[in-house]
């Protein structure tokens, strides 16, 4: 007998122990007919192993989200250079590299959460336990074209400076707004999550505004098309160092926050 998980690795379902296991707990994987539920569960010879989906095409699904941001403002990674902060367990590290990127830093504040098969992969320069916030710039050595950013407990304005530091002149950039991080204690509601449109469009305006005065150039906007932890709504933010502003920009945010609570 062995474990459902390495079994679905070993037979080439998934890429991955860990995309194996994300399928068997998203309800994907059946022994027998029978929905299996648990990574440890024992597969013996004879049974019938069978995968009706899986997930995503990346070791995680927020690979999803940049890959909508790639698709709706057109972005062009070949060959570039990329740094994907917050990288965990590298779903946007993945994303770019099937894109085109050459190379990615992925940096992360924790430890052995980066997919194997991305922590194995020449393209790939993992810096651990790394506070982004505190980095200078001997630990990378080298500015990147386009940067990504998924951060959690902690506004984006706070991490302005860092990202002005890594990402060239005329670099691009994809950041992750959330409100729940971003609003003030007062205006997240019971559990956590903002239900409140106007709040969003506070949060948007305050942290476009906050870049535009600080080189970082909002070039468009829309939201994730997966909610983030316990459901709340999150949008991708386009930026370019150094650029030039879009008029624009308070029309792509205004429909950007309509589409999404009428969507998700």
């Amino acid at each position: 007998m062995v474990r459902l998980d390495v079994y679905l690795h070993d037979n080439g379902f998934f890429e991955s122990r860990e995309q194996a296991k994300r399928n068997i707990m998203a309800g994907n994987v059946s022994i027998n007919g029978h929905t299996a539920d648990k990574a440890g569960t024992s597969v013996k010879e004879g049974d019938q192993i069978q995968v009706k989906q899986k997930d995503c095409p990346y070791v995680s699904r927020g690979g999803l989200k940049l890959e909508k941001a790639i698709g709706v403002f057109g972005l062009d990674l070949q060959g570039k250079t990329a740094m994907d902060v917050g990288a965990s367990t590298g779903g946007f590290t993945d994303c770019m590299l099937a894109n085109g990127a050459k190379k990615v830093f992925a940096i992360d504040v924790g430890y052995g959460q980066l997919d194997w098969k991305l922590r194995t992969d020449s393209r790939v320069v993992s810096l651990e336990r790394k506070n982004f916030r505190h980095m200078e710039f001997e630990e990378v050595g080298e500015k990147v074209d386009f940067l990504v950013m998924d951060v959690s407990f902690i506004s984006v304005t706070k991490l302005v400076d860092k990202i002005k530091l890594f990402l060239k002149p005329k670099g691009q950039g994809v950041v992750l707004i959330k409100p729940q991080f971003e609003a003030g204690k007062d205006k997240v509601g019971k559990h956590g999550i903002v239900k409140d449109p106007g709040i969003h469009k506070e949060v948007i305006e305050r942290i476009t505004g906050y870049f535009s005065h600080n080189e970082l150039t909002p070039k468009g906007i829309d939201y994730s098309p997966i909610k983030g932890a316990k459901g709340n709504i999150e949008y991708l933010l386009w930026v370019e160092h150094m650029g030039i502003s879009e008029e624009k920009n308070q029309d792509y945010a205004d429909k950007a926050i309509q589409n999404a609570f009428n969507n998700l």
